[in-house]
């Protein structure tokens, strides 16, 4: 018989709970017969931080999860509305030997430590939300809100994964000067993210966001996990490739571009993008042409947008297995600042992990830099299929099985997973 973990005897033993085990396992399904997808890591995470090892299944039944047993964990799966199954010790015996099988496309992924998560965002309201946040507040999964000073003062080491708002690390705030230079949110973003600047030192805040972005980079070279959606993908490239140039306008740092200087990036600096053209034009609202939303030739709509998730070797590529799994392989595409990346300007060396190949143009994408990890994701919200300054915030409770949702939480729990040991 499988012997129960020792974390979990001491966790039982400390809280009273022990008593006669009726079950040995609780597998929580994660195929099409699971009630709420969202909520399930949400479990998974409430019961790492019990100091409870679990194991991720990937690719059965849609990357589903094994729990040493407990009525607790059992309560709590009933409580949050999560599908699972109390299975014997037999039972996931034949599941894990079934996985182990190397003919078969799955692996038992142990997590064993919970992550600690940080997303950085602005302080003060700003006329939109933010998709992570939003479904790391469904799944109840805590999490610290960070911006400019708490990153500078250096703060990123104490977390294990980095969530990149909504953001426009050039330093053009998002440029919607056009359309919204005299809103009242727009004036006061500006202002303070002026006041910010020169509190830190800078004469501008493209200098300050530049410094963030290096500090963000550290983290990630020294082990750290970064994940970024919509217009903070893009920018954050644009501001590396930019370093020590000027190649924004007046109306955004106070003088006019440098000749010669957007001709000058240097893509050796990025992560993900190279050979990209920046906007330099105030009236447009793209930053570059990397993201493809605007593209003349583009003729996807709400009916047509759908990207394919890529299949993995479990046993061999664990890392994109994990960013991949889901209950359905075909996502329904979401626009955003920053909706889609083109192929072309992408590196040769980034693993693409969601495209439209019809359209050549890559949604969801992955490296490595360091001793750490990063993720792109175009788009805004996985369920809104066009956010716009002002919409109310999504309630998940209507979409608690959104596979576009699923990617965003598989890289909220990637930080806690550890590879198991092959048998000899």
């Amino acid at each position: 018989m499988h012997r129960l973990q020792p974390r979990l005897f001491l966790f039982l033993i400390l809280f009273g709970l022990f008593g006669r085990l009726q079950a040995a396992f609780i597998l929580i399904p994660m195929d099409e017969t699971q009630s709420n997808h969202l909520k399930a890591y949400g479990i998974a995470y409430w019961v790492l931080e019990k100091d409870i090892e679990i194991s991720w299944l990937l690719n059965y039944r849609g990357g589903s999860y094994l729990i040493p047993y407990h009525q607790l964990f059992e309560k709590e799966c009933k409580l949050r509305n999560v599908s699972y199954q109390v299975i014997a010790d037999a039972q996931a015996e034949a599941i894990l030997l079934e996985i182990s099988d190397p003919g078969v496309n799955m692996e038992e992924m142990k997590l064993q430590k919970v992550p600690r998560i940080a997303v950085y965002s602005p302080k003060n309201k700003l006329p939109w939300d933010d998709a992570v946040t939003l479904v790391l507040t469904y799944a109840e999964i805590p999490y610290d809100v960070i911006y400019d000073d708490d990153v500078l003062d250096g703060v990123l080491p104490m977390y294990d994964w980095l969530h990149l708002h909504h953001e426009d690390f050039s330093g053009q705030y998002g440029k919607f000067w056009a359309r919204y230079r005299h809103f009242p949110w727009y004036q006061e973003d500006v202002r303070v993210q002026e006041e910010t600047a020169r509190r830190r030192g800078f004469e501008k805040v493209s200098q300050l966001k530049l410094a963030v972005v290096k500090k963000i980079r550290e983290f990630v070279a020294g082990g750290g996990y970064m994940f970024a959606m919509c217009s903070a993908t893009d920018s954050y490239d644009v501001a590396l490739a930019a370093d020590g140039l000027d190649i924004l306008d007046v109306m955004f740092d106070g003088d006019p571009v440098a000749p010669g200087d957007p001709e000058r990036l240097n893509y050796n600096n990025c992560f993900a993008f190279t050979d990209f053209r920046v906007s330099t034009n105030p009236q447009e609202y793209e930053i570059s042409d990397i993201d493809v939303t605007n593209y003349r030739s583009r003729s996807i709509n709400e009916t047509n947008d759908y990207f394919s998730l890529f299949d993995f070797s479990a046993k061999w590529d664990p890392v994109p297995t994990m960013l991949t799994q889901d209950h359905e392989k075909l996502i329904k595409g979401f626009m955003g600042q920053t909706t889609a990346f083109s192929k072309k300007l992408v590196k040769s060396e980034v693993i693409v992990l969601g495209d439209n190949i019809a359209f050549d143009e890559d949604r969801y994408i992955h490296g490595t830099f360091g001793n750490g990890f990063w993720t792109f994701y175009g788009g805004h919200d996985p369920e809104d299929y066009q956010h716009l300054v002002g919409d109310p915030p999504t309630e998940l409770d209507m979409f608690p099985n959104s596979p576009g949702y699923r990617l965003i939480l598989n890289n909220v729990l990637f930080p806690a997973a550890k590879k198991k040991k092959q048998k000899t």
